[in-house]
């Protein structure tokens, strides 16, 4: 085995034990659900922040925009950052303060509880649905998180594709059913740093090897519509094609999936103070479009690379390993830099880990709080109760390795379904929730139940026919839910004077 190899998996590995170390630190600070699910709302406002941005950007920040900024250029990804941070700002201005208020007025520490509750769903239907929903998402958006570690490691060392994933699966379960929220928090926080050091590096030497910024444009000058944003470049033909307003608009609206994001709900839930939430909105923001704009700029420089013959290549899927490539460039330069490399790529095993822990325990809190204890009205202890939810964790990620399985899977194509499903379900409602005080329990189930169908629909029936019809299943699934609340809501009984109570004393609305 080359040095540098042994260099970089010596990092990775002091990475890993690392991530389950805190995982068995914190579990000693989990003692009860609340501990577990939602860190005892002890938070502070910057490891909030870097919580929520790493449990956001998943393996798609480090392996989904810049392959797809090395494939098309700069339209699809540009339009996506623009989206995307406007998207994060706004949740954090207009939601973060709300629900945390809101939450513990009405003693929820679950998304779904805090819908049922704010409803007063004494049936726990909402509750269910949410559930439902939640595991149904997090499935495939779980299996993005082991496609992406399955990619780096068989990209890196020539490892099988499915041995990848059940190591990074074991570690992400450990520390993820060990310590539960607050080991989540913590280790996002490390991961985030992690993902930052890496993403700087590799931008650094991307456009340095690649012979500076001059030769970066100059390469991509070349190609038809690669530097534009109202054109994209097509890699099969070799030409442009216009970038029209409708995908600028089906671009935009990936912001909206922000309203509906339970692990990133669940931050705003978790923080300890929430006078420090513009803090942590101002951190937050700033960091996600920076972050996304290096990659954009590692995409765009990684195809100067390759044209000069210094990493290979990249077609397909394949274009999400550039920032693997780099790194495998940077390994060869020695021993410090082998150890970068190891850094760099434990930076998008980050990416990968801080997603995928937040979306396993959300998944667990919906069974075994939300459907086990609440709907099904099953007695749990406290410890039956943690024990359900650490088998949950282990069912959910077995699902997602069985769904990633194939090596040819596309990490953004498949977090893009997840995203809106989440989006369309959760963000109406949790609009409604928050700024309407005439919504009502009937419209919150029709409006999740009809947005959550519209998102198959609109995925697998509709957009197929393309023309105005291709646009991003998120839209026209978020108006749907969101008209359909609204309806419902006027046709159906005014909430009670109790549920106006706790509105007004949550301090929710405009």
């Amino acid at each position: 085995m080359k040095t540098s190899i042994i260099f970089i998996l010596g990092t990775i590995f002091v990475y890993l034990v690392g991530m389950l170390v805190i995982g068995f630190l914190c579990a000693k600070k989990t003692s009860s659900t609340s501990d577990f699910f939602l860190g005892g709302r002890s938070l502070g406002p910057f490891v909030t922040a870097m919580s929520a941005e790493a449990s956001d950007m998943s393996s798609y920040l480090m392996m989904g925009l810049p392959g797809l900024a090395y494939l098309s250029g700069a339209a699809d990804v540009g339009w996506t950052i623009i989206g995307l941070s406007a998207g994060t700002y706004l949740s954090w201005l207009l939601v973060a303060r709300r629900i945390r208020r809101y939450s513990q007025v009405v003693n929820a520490i679950t998304v779904p509880q805090f819908f049922a509750n704010r409803f007063h769903d004494e049936k726990c239907i909402l509750t269910a649905i949410s559930a439902v929903i939640i595991i149904i998402f997090f499935i495939p958006y779980t299996a993005s998180g082991f496609a992406g570690c399955g990619k780096l490691f068989a990209s890196l060392f020539g490892m099988d594709y499915m041995t990848a994933m059940l190591i990074s699966a074991v570690v992400i379960v450990g520390y993820t059913a060990t310590g539960g929220f607050l080991a989540a928090s913590m280790t996002d926080l490390i991961q985030s740093i992690l993902m930052t050091t890496a993403l700087f590096f590799v931008l650094v030497v991307a456009v340095i090897s690649a012979g500076g910024i001059d030769a970066v444009i100059e390469n991509a000058s070349q190609l038809p519509g690669y530097l534009s944003m109202n054109e994209t470049y097509i890699e099969a033909t070799g030409e442009s094609k216009p970038y029209t307003p409708l995908m600028i608009i089906t671009t935009l609206s990936w912001g909206l999936g922000y309203f509906g994001m339970p692990h990133f709900l669940l931050r705003y839930m978790a923080i300890k103070d929430e006078a420090k939430l513009k803090l942590s909105r101002r951190v937050a923001s700033t960091w996600a479009f920076l972050s996304m704009l290096m990659v954009v700029c590692i995409g765009i420089a990684g195809r100067k690379m390759s044209v000069d013959g210094l990493i290979p290549m990249l077609h397909g899927s394949g274009t999400e390993t550039v920032v693997v490539e780099i790194s495998n460039l940077i390994a060869t330069f020695g021993i410090i830099p082998a150890i970068l490399a190891g850094i760099i790529l434990s930076g998008i095993l980050a990416s990968v880990m801080s997603t995928a822990d937040s979306q396993l325990l959300a998944a667990a809190s919906s069974v075994s709080q939300n459907l086990l204890q609440e709907f099904m009205h099953k007695e749990l202890s406290p410890g039956k109760s943690m024990l359900a939810a650490r088998v949950t964790v282990l069912c959910i990620a077995l699902l997602g390795i069985l769904l990633a399985r194939d090596p040819n899977s596309s990490v953004f194509g498949i977090v893009s379904f997840a995203w809106a499903g989440f989006g369309a379900c959760f963000g109406p409602v949790m609009i409604c929730a928050l700024f309407w005080k005439r919504a009502t329990l009937s419209g919150a189930i029709c409006g999740m139940i009809t947005s959550g169908i519209m998102v198959f629909v609109w995925k697998y029936l509709v957009k197929p026919m393309g023309g105005v019809f291709g646009i991003y299943e998120l839209l026209p699934a978020f108006l749907t839910g969101l008209f359909f609340i609204v309806v419902v809501s006027l046709l159906t009984k005014a909430p009670d004077e109790s549920i106006e109570k706790e509105f007004k004393e949550a301090g929710a609305g405009f």
